[in-house]
C-alpha cells in the first residue's frame, strides 16, 4: 500500500492504494467517480479518458500512484456554477451521443484538442479522436459538436478580452 495525494475536480484527496491499482479503478472504485468509464482495459477505445494537469490521458494505462502529486480532472469537474461546459452543451445541442458510452472520453479529448489548437478543421478533429471510439454515431456529430465548441469557447475569450 501507498500514501498519495491528488487533486481530483478541485478538490484534494489523499488515501492509501495499492500500488498496482490503475487510476480509472481509483476513480470509479475509491472516488465513485463513475463518469469515466472502463472500455477494452487495453488503451485502444478512448472511453477513460481523464485529464491529468491539464493533457488528456488514458486512465487505464496509468497507474493511481503516478498521480500522485498531481491535478486530475474527469467528466464530472467539468460543469461550473450549475454550467454545462461549452464541449459538453455542443454534445448535447449537435446531438453528438447516442448511447452515450464513449462520450465522457469523447468530450474529456475534444476538450484537450481545443487547448492546442483552437479552431481545428474537420480533419483534425478526426485524427485527434482517431483514439476514441464510438459505435453508435459515424462521428459525424462529434465533429460538428467540437466545431461548435470551438466556436462558443472563441467567443468567451473574446468576451473577457
Amino acid at each position: 500500500m501507498r500514501r498519495i495525494t491528488m487533486t481530483v475536480n478541485g478538490r484534494e484527496i489523499t488515501c492509501e492504494v495499492e500500488e498496482r491499482l490503475l487510476l480509472v479503478q481509483f476513480l470509479r472504485e475509491t472516488l465513485k467517480l463513475t463518469g469515466t468509464h472502463v472500455g477494452c482495459d487495453t488503451s485502444q477505445c478512448g472511453v477513460c479518458v481523464v485529464h491529468v494537469d491539464g493533457q488528456s490521458i488514458k486512465s487505464c494505462s496509468m497507474l493511481a500512484v503516478q498521480a500522485d502529486g498531481r491535478s486530475v480532472t474527469t467528466i464530472e469537474g467539468l460543469m461550473k456554477d450549475g454550467e454545462m461546459h461549452p464541449m459538453q452543451a455542443a454534445f448535447h445541442d449537435q446531438h453528438g451521443l447516442q448511447c452515450g458510452f464513449c462520450t465522457p472520453g469523447m468530450v474529456m479529448s475534444a476538450i484537450d484538442l481545443l487547448q492546442k489548437n483552437p479552431d481545428p478543421t474537420e480533419q483534425e478533429i478526426r485524427e485527434w479522436l482517431e483514439g476514441n471510439l464510438c459505435r453508435c454515431t459515424g462521428y459525424h456529430n462529434i465533429v460538428k459538436a467540437v466545431r461548435q465548441a470551438a466556436t462558443a469557447i472563441s467567443r468567451q475569450g473574446e468576451a473577457r478580452t
